[in-house]
């Protein structure tokens, strides 16, 4: 089954229902393990990236990554394209329901024509690389003024055999409220849809927005390989 397949297979309600409930859901399987291995491979080779973060230069946490140049692995593009379709919809309503005005197109390539056309050329889908004592802080990925409000990250390694710790986190920030915290259970070729910025939130007084943000807990033991596709460029 082609990655197009398998998206289409998912229950596209329920995920929409767990999205809606929590911030994020679960897209198991998303890769198989022979496609995860070889986009981990990837990282390796330095003429399909336009650069390369160190994280802790930067106040990011420790570890590193990449962001792929374009054109992008053809598994990248496709995980892009096929993603995008399925969550646009979602993406849609979510602005309706919290009163913001845009909206997105069906195909991701027009999307991605709106993002040029306002100078964020510079693709946004990266491998990340963990080792021991590694972690990603909390943070957004908004990176200009055109951003789709969900992304997805797939783990390329498997929990408690190429390492420990290394948790896929995020916190939620309600109006007048502590923050709360979710762990997601990932899985090696696992994927994780979640929240970029802010998602709707229904109270007693209507709709409101609540601010969410991820990281990646430390890791205790052994390395980490994270592809993330985000859907739209940068400035």
């Amino acid at each position: 089954m082609d990655i197009n397949s398998r998206v289409d297979a998912y229950t596209w309600s329920s995920i929409s229902d767990h999205l809606n409930a929590y911030g994020w859901a679960l897209l198991e399987k998303l890769l198989t393990a022979r496609e995860c291995e070889a986009v981990a491979r990837l990282y390796a080779d330095d003429r399909l990236f336009r650069s390369h973060i160190i994280m802790a230069r930067h106040g990011f946490g420790r570890g590193e990554y990449k962001y792929f140049t374009y054109p992008l692995p053809d598994i990248v593009a496709d995980l892009r394209t096929t993603l995008y379709r399925r969550l646009a919809p979602i993406a849609n309503r979510w602005n309706a329901s919290m009163g913001i005005d845009v909206r997105y197109p069906d195909a991701h390539a027009d999307f991605i024509t709106r993002c040029h056309d306002a100078g964020q050329t510079r693709p946004t889908p990266l491998l990340l690389q963990y080792g021991e004592g590694d972690f990603n802080a909390l943070h957004q990925d908004l990176y200009g003024e055109h951003v789709f409000p969900l992304q997805v990250a797939i783990l390329l390694s498997e929990p408690e055999n190429d390492f420990t710790g290394g948790e896929f986190v995020l916190t939620e920030q309600r109006p007048r409220m502590q923050s709360r915290a979710e762990v997601v259970p990932l899985r090696h070729g696992d994927g994780v849809v979640f929240a970029v910025h802010n998602r709707p939130v229904q109270g007693t007084r209507g709709t409101y927005r609540v601010n969410l943000r991820h990281g990646v807990s430390r890791l205790r033991s052994g390395a980490r390989h994270t592809v993330g596709v985000i859907f739209h460029d940068a400035k």
